[in-house]
């Protein structure tokens, strides 16, 4: 079995989250994105927390919303 690296460079990343070079660099430049710069010039990104960025602002299904609204409407019955 192989072990899941936990630490990604720049490159891989990049590659990972799916977005270009150039985006991921803005990201950084904003700290809109968590990464670390141990010695200010290498960046690296830590996979838990990378995965933990990708899955914030999660969008509902529909079906969801629909149930969300059913039990909205129900409850003042």
């Amino acid at each position: 079995m192989e072990a899941r690296k936990e630490i990604l460079t720049f490159a891989e990343a990049a590659v990972y989250t799916g977005l270009s070079k150039s985006y991921l660099y803005k990201l950084t430049s904003e700290q809109r994105i968590p990464h670390y710069k141990p010695n200010g010039k290498m960046v690296y990104f830590d996979l838990n927390e990378l995965m933990a960025w990708l899955r914030q602002n999660r969008v509902a299904t529909l079906d969801e919303i629909e149930r969300k609204a059913q039990r909205y409407c129900s409850r003042g019955r």
